[in-house]
C-alpha cells in the first residue's frame, strides 16, 4: 500500500482494492475432512483444535461437506472466517447441483446420495468405473446383503491406512460395512461431481461382486463362483 501519508478515505480505498496474500490449498476427491483440516491447520499455520471446534458448529455432516477443489486462502484469516468461509461456498455448490439436477435441493435426501458417492469415491480405480462401482452398492442394498466394503473403513483418521483383516474384525463402528447393513450414517469422505452424478445414476446390471485385477482397475462379477475365479486370476 505504500508509505507516503494519505486521507482517510485514500487509506480505505486502498485496503478495500489490495490484492490480499493468498495461499492455495487443494482439497482432492476422497479425502477426508480430518486430513483436509490437518493440511489448513500446517499450511496456513492455525489451531486445529479451533478448526475443528468451528466446524463441527455449522457444518449440517461431519464428513462429505467440503467441495474438492483449490482454494485460494487469505493468509492471516482466523479459524472461525475460513471455516465459515468454505462451508458456505462448498453447501452453496452442493445446493446449486441438486438444483440442477432434481430441480430443488432436500438435505437428507442430498447427503445420503453424497454418502453412496463416498464410497464410490474410495472403492473406484477411476471415474469411468464410478457408475459400475455404483451398480453394485444399489444392487447389494436392494437385496439385503451387507455392502462389505472395504472403502468405508478409510474415515476420518484412517483415510490413508491400508484395511487388514484384523480392522474389519475390531472396527466397531457404523462405518464397518461388513459388521453393519446398510450404508454409513455419513459420507465416507469429500466426494467429486463425478462421484456424485454415479451415485445418483448407476449403470443398470446385475454385478454383486468387484475386486481389482492385476492393472489396478476392478473385475466385476455376478455370482460369486465368477468372484473367486477373479481373485485366483489376480493372485496367481
Amino acid at each position: 500500500m505504500g508509505s507516503s501519508l494519505n486521507t482517510k478515505a485514500d487509506f480505505l480505498y486502498k485496503l478495500t482494492t489490495a490484492k490480499a496474500a493468498l495461499r492455495s490449498i487443494t482439497l482432492i476427491p476422497g479425502e477426508t475432512t480430518y486430513i483436509f483440516l490437518n493440511q489448513l491447520a500446517k499450511n496456513l499455520k492455525l489451531d486445529r483444535n479451533k478448526l475443528d471446534r468451528e466446524f463441527k458448529k455449522i457444518a449440517p455432516m461431519q464428513e462429505g461437506i467440503f467441495v474438492p477443489n483449490t482454494y485460494n486462502i487469505p493468509i492471516g484469516i482466523s479459524e472461525k472466517e475460513l471455516i465459515s468461509l468454505l462451508v458456505s461456498v462448498s453447501m452453496k455448490r452442493m445446493k446449486a447441483f441438486s438444483i440442477k439436477i432434481f430441480g430443488s435441493y432436500n438435505e437428507k435426501k442430498w447427503f445420503r446420495y453424497v454418502t453412496i458417492a463416498s464410497i464410490i469415491q474410495k472403492e473406484s480405480a477411476n471415474n469411468k468405473e464410478m457408475p459400475l462401482i455404483s451398480s453394485v452398492i444399489y444392487n447389494r442394498l436392494k437385496k439385503g446383503m451387507r455392502l462389505q466394503m472395504d472403502g468405508t473403513l478409510n474415515y476420518g483418521k484412517y483415510s490413508h491406512l491400508r484395511v487388514t483383516p484384523k480392522r474389519i474384525k475390531n472396527d466397531n463402528s457404523l462405518y464397518n460395512t461388513y459388521l453393519h447393513k446398510g450404508i454409513p450414517i455419513q459420507p465416507v469422505c469429500n466426494v467429486s461431481t463425478e462421484a456424485i452424478m454415479a451415485a445418483i445414476f448407476p449403470l443398470k446390471t446385475s454385478y454383486l461382486y468387484f475386486m481389482k485385477s492385476k492393472n489396478g482397475t476392478h473385475d466385476f462379477a455376478c455370482n460369486y463362483s465368477t468372484h473367486l475365479r477373479n481373485i485366483r486370476r489376480a493372485t496367481k
